[in-house]
């Protein structure tokens, strides 16, 4: 297998500005997962527009790119591109697009509580609402670093943590008002989704096959081993204290000690998988390109697999086994059963 850090272009000395193409999450697909994707130009979603410009209203919205989606409580929000976000006070059955002040790509999202979150994305960019979703104000832009930021995460309303592409790190002290660049490893590997425990361990998927843990909640990181050689795009720490780590062509590995070692797990997919929701009771779900879409019934020892038939990609899952609701290249879709 070809090295993946192709799809998102590596800067050399004295090369042109680093713009990723809109749908850059979802680019595998077009070698991998086999979906019938398009990688449309980078001005498609606006992912060039200077930052200052707001995100225009668009009645379409929800059926747009959404690349990330957090539940707190009754309020669903969802993040894509052009800027959209969409706020949902009843399930994902319908969605208001809130006032956001860029157009850039936007990649993560966190909520602390009904009031309080942050997005990020592209041109490193980070916002914050105080109200709930409907509002959001600009508090971290840096376009010369051209750099997209993948996640984030927030301990409580003062402390948090911001990864992204060429190993970036940033962390807030202060609810996001400021921000400072921590190491995680003096490589620059793509860190892609940060995620943590319910004993406050921190976790870190990233490329070229590389994990990372926290103990002191994000201020030191260690390298765990390396299940395979392929990027990771996304871990999930389970209720039991169990993680799922996956990414590139269905690979799916399972550990019971923290990430020391690892099983892999069969996903019956060459899909790559993105995204995973835990639903209690030993079930678990992982959503993927090309539809991809895996149900395990035993926390994560196996699953089976029912591809959607419209094959499009899924980068996140909201809801519960009776009522889910799946984010990506269609925008936010309800999926009613899962077998």
């Amino acid at each position: 297998m070809k090295d993946d850090r192709r799809y998102l272009q590596r800067r050399r000395a004295g090369a042109a500005p680093w713009a990723a193409p809109a749908l850059f999450v979802l680019l595998a697909a077009l070698e991998l997962g086999g979906a019938q994707l398009v990688a449309q130009p980078a001005a498609a979603t606006d992912s060039t527009a200077p930052a200052t410009e707001a995100s225009i209203p668009a009645r379409l919205a929800p059926h747009s790119l959404l690349l990330d989606a957090v539940e707190m409580g009754a309020l669903w929000v969802a993040v894509g591109e052009r800027g959209h976000i969409l706020v949902s006070h009843d399930r994902g059955a319908s969605w208001t697009q809130s006032s956001v002040p860029t157009r850039m790509l936007l990649t993560g999202v966190w909520m602390h509580d009904d009031r309080l979150g942050w997005a990020v994305g592209h041109d490193e960019t980070i916002l914050r609402t105080r109200d709930g979703g409907a509002i959001w104000e600009r508090v971290h832009t840096a376009p010369e670093a051209e750099r997209p930021l993948l996640d984030v995460w927030f301990r409580d309303a003062e402390n948090g943590l911001a990864i992204g592409a060429y190993g970036a790190l940033l962390a807030t002290r202060d609810g996001g008002t400021t921000w400072s660049e921590r190491p995680v490893s003096a490589d620059d590997f793509h860190l892609n989704q940060i995620a943590a425990a319910a004993d406050g361990t921190l976790y870190i998927a990233a490329e070229a096959g590389h994990l990372y843990r926290s103990g002191d909640r994000g201020g030191t990181w260690e390298a765990l081993p390396a299940p395979y050689e392929g990027s990771f795009f996304g871990i999930l720490p389970l209720s039991d204290g169990a993680l799922l780590a996956y990414g590139l062509r269905g690979k799916l590995f399972r550990s019971a000690d923290r990430g020391a070692s690892w099983t892999a797990v069969a996903s019956d997919t060459e899909a790559t998988l993105m995204g995973g929701l835990e639903l209690g009771g030993g079930r678990v779900l992982l959503a993927g390109l090309a539809g991809a879409l895996l149900t395990s019934d035993d926390g994560g020892r196996s699953f089976r697999s029912t591809p959607l038939a419209d094959r499009k990609g899924n980068v996140a899952l909201l809801g519960t086994g009776d009522r889910l609701v799946l984010f990506g290249e269609g925008g936010a879709r309800l999926l009613e059963t899962v077998r």
